[in-house]
């Protein structure tokens, strides 16, 4: 049927045995090293943190951090969100992040937050297209990496987005 082959975009759990994966991509995309901190809150965060698969090769990832705020609510930290160069501009990061915000309302979770380097357009244009707005600029965030600045972008969820 058709002309050309359906590519299927899946999504996997990060596991024990397979967390070194999510190393390894994360060693290619970004410029940051992570610690074992890092992997144990993405494991914590139980289906927050996901691996997409692109045909069955393994391209990109998510990876979320869960934080109480004062008065007990949760908010939702996104460490990372990463698609391999050859593999953008198919769909494989808004299912991502559409995954985590679907989570988010299931949840009942308000807030959700990241940081980003100010120089990465890409990253600041795809976040702003689901809604998230700058929210504060951070001198001196990075270390070893130029520039060091930036910024918070934050989506607040509210139920009456729900679909």
């Amino acid at each position: 049927m058709g002309g050309g082959r359906e590519f299927a975009i899946s999504l996997d759990g990060v596991r024990d045995k397979n967390v070194m994966q999510l190393k390894k991509l994360n060693t290619v995309l970004f410029p940051v090293r992570y610690n074992d901190k890092y992997y144990a809150d993405a494991l914590a965060s139980g289906d927050f943190t996901k691996l997409a698969y692109y045909s069955d090769i393994f391209v990109g990832s998510i990876a979320c951090r869960l934080e109480k705020k004062e008065g007990g609510a949760i908010r939702v930290y996104i460490m990372t969100l990463g698609v391999l160069a050859p593999y953008r501009g198919l769909g494989i990061g808004t299912r991502l992040l559409n995954h985590v915000l679907d989570l988010c309302l299931k949840q009942n979770i308000q807030e959700i937050y990241l940081h980003v380097q100010t120089n990465n357009d890409d990253a600041i244009n795809f976040y702003k297209k689901f809604g998230f707005e700058i929210t504060e600029t951070i001198k001196n965030y990075y270390t070893n990496i130029d520039p060091p600045d930036c910024f918070v972008l934050t989506k607040l969820i509210t139920t009456s987005q729900a679909n």
